[in-house]
């Protein structure tokens, strides 16, 4: 996976900014601490925090032993419990032969040899996830077509055609279960892998993206004539990743995010502005 290195006042700053723009959850990533502020006179801090960030790689072997173990220590006392004397005897060789059945079908899943083997194909990816849009299109009875651009690890499956707002809901809040969910449906067909899907749907992202960086550049343009920060409206991590990214490269202003979700929010300020 891809690191992104960010800077911050704090490392919790930094941190924060990175999971924006990698539009994942703390637990979905691992850090790198570059540099740490340092203490200066009468309690100031000198410097600035600078972590590296990336979404942590899938290892979801461990876990699914875990839970197959899980299932199996369940069975047992219900199985022992339940029949009578005579049927003790015989409990002993039915949970062996079910073990043993279970162990042969989780040998020959594809999903727990992937990790060993060579990666998925992201063509393939993109493939099975044009697959399960169209059908869900065509279960809400519309007309639709697919296009997946692919680069590297990334994906992102776009699906045209009419009547699909349905799909996209409010500010994208269905969107993006559906990105969730086909994600899911790709796992599942294709073992685990470490690709990065996304999904847009009538040009929604892109038409999001375009409006917001332009709204945020405004915005920003204020707080530098005015001298004053301002807070944006809470909004998800892949709208927040759109305004850190469009103002990346400006030196005039200096972005972080407060709060928790699902209120939390990106806080536009002049450029050289310390806290307290």
């Amino acid at each position: 996976m891809e690191w992104v290195e960010t800077t911050g006042k704090s490392i919790e700053e930094a941190k924060s900014i990175a999971l924006d723009r990698l539009g994942v959850a703390d637990e979905d990533a691992e850090f790198e601490i570059l540099e740490e502020p340092k203490p200066g006179l009468f309690g100031r801090v000198r410097g600035e925090a600078r972590v590296r960030a990336r979404v942590k790689p899938k290892s979801p072997r461990a876990k699914n032993d875990r839970r197959d173990r899980g299932r199996r220590r369940d069975g047992a006392p219900r199985e022992e419990g339940s029949g009578d004397r005579t049927g003790e005897n015989r409990a002993p060789r039915q949970k062996s032969q079910k073990q043993e059945k279970k162990m042969s079908d989780n040998n020959d899943r594809p999903r727990r040899e992937r990790p060993d083997g060579p990666p998925a194909d992201p063509a393939e990816v993109a493939a099975q996830a044009e697959k399960f849009l169209l059908g869900l299109a065509g279960a809400l009875g519309a007309s639709a077509s697919t296009q997946s651009v692919i680069e590297g690890d990334d994906i992102e499956v776009q699906l045209n055609g009419s009547d699909l707002g349905l799909l996209v809901g409010p500010r994208g809040s269905t969107l993006q279960a559906v990105q969730d969910i086909t994600r899911v449906v790709a796992q599942r067909r294709m073992g685990d892998h470490d690709t990065r899907l996304r999904i847009d749907i009538g040009g929604y992202r892109a038409k999001r993206k375009e409006a917001l960086s332009r709204f945020v550049n405004q915005v920003a343009d204020e707080v530098v004539s005015s001298g004053t920060a301002r807070a944006l409206e809470a909004m998800p991590s892949s709208d927040r990743k759109i305004v850190h990214d469009a103002l990346t490269g400006r030196t005039d202003i200096a972005t972080h995010s407060e709060g928790e979700d699902p209120n939390r929010r990106v806080v536009i300020t002049p450029a050289g502005t310390t806290e307290g």
